[in-house]
């Protein structure tokens, strides 16, 4: 199988510098419009997919971006491996404004959002006991040392619903009783839709401020999130820069599985599959449908 790089990029993120025959290119999904167009073309000779997740110009609101559309449409377009980078607040002081955090666990406290492209007349259960793929999560953390990026490997990220930061309250308690490292607006459930996809997913979180829980920096001030989104738009790109070089264009078997979570997922049996929902999820779930 080739290799096909996606990106999806947040806050500050919203092109890639670098692709070769680079094509802004329109994909129709059965879940509707993607956030934007997806621009196709190749880096060092691996096909590279780029997404901007709220759209250039940044016309989505965290609740707003259509998930399942973005999932879809990446998948349609041959993408076998999802980069999420995103930008995040921190609940530790050696996670600091500038750093970046390769997640691997998230607590998901979004609320209105469609989570699922399973539903009524396909019911399918994907376990995400590991939501992100620990093989392509290594490939990131390797491209941010290669970029001189301080990088945190591994840490628990926190989902809100936004878009309104968190209260102090809330801070604390994710912080200290639920232990997050990391908290977000849009990881979820792009990680989840991903998994059902059959897409290994890693998650690179941009910290921008320390949330409001710290004594020495008050609220979340929005002037400096906006300065740190900046530099961090650059060590992003960097980081995506080194992906191809480090994943090559061909692309063996998952050795986690992300690639095969449909396996034993769909519990409808056959005779009773809806055939709307089947022809709905011919890219999502085609290998097994």
């Amino acid at each position: 199988m080739e290799t096909m790089i996606g990106v999806i990029g947040g806050s500050g993120v919203y092109e890639i510098d670098g692709l070769e025959d680079a094509t802004w290119t329109e994909v129709a999904s059965p879940f509707g419009a993607p956030s934007d167009a997806i621009l196709v073309g190749r880096l060092d000779g691996v096909k590279m997919a780029f997404l901007p997740r709220h759209g250039r110009g940044h016309v989505h609101t965290p609740s707003s971006v259509p998930y399942r559309a973005n999932i879809d449409a990446l998948k349609r377009l041959g993408v076998t491996d999802v980069i999420s980078v995103s930008a995040c607040g921190s609940f530790r002081e050696e996670m600091a404004p500038g750093d970046f955090v390769i997640v691997d666990q998230f607590i998901d406290r979004t609320i209105a959002r469609e989570k699922s492209f399973f539903g009524p007349g396909l019911v399918g259960h994907v376990s995400v006991a590991h939501p992100t793929c620990p093989r392509l999560g290594a490939a990131c953390l390797e491209a941010a040392h290669a970029s001189d990026i301080t990088v945190h490997d591994g840490g628990t990220y926190l989902a809100m619903e936004g878009p309104q930061f968190s209260s102090l309250a809330e801070s604390i308690m994710y912080r200290d009783t639920w232990g997050c490292d990391v908290i977000g607006m849009t990881n979820m459930p792009e990680a989840k839709l991903a998994r059902e996809a059959e897409l290994c997913y890693a998650s690179v979180a941009m910290i921008t401020d320390y949330d409001s829980w710290h004594p020495d920096h008050g609220e979340v001030d929005i002037a400096e999130i906006i300065a740190t989104l900046s530099g961090n738009a650059g060590k992003a790109k960097s980081l995506v820069s080194k992906l191809p070089g480090l994943l090559g264009s061909e692309r063996a078997p998952c050795p986690h599985g992300c690639d095969r979570a449909l396996e034993f997922a769909i519990l409808t049996a056959p005779d009773k599959r809806d055939p709307a929902m089947v022809e709905r999820l011919s890219a999502v779930a085609g290998r097994v449908l």
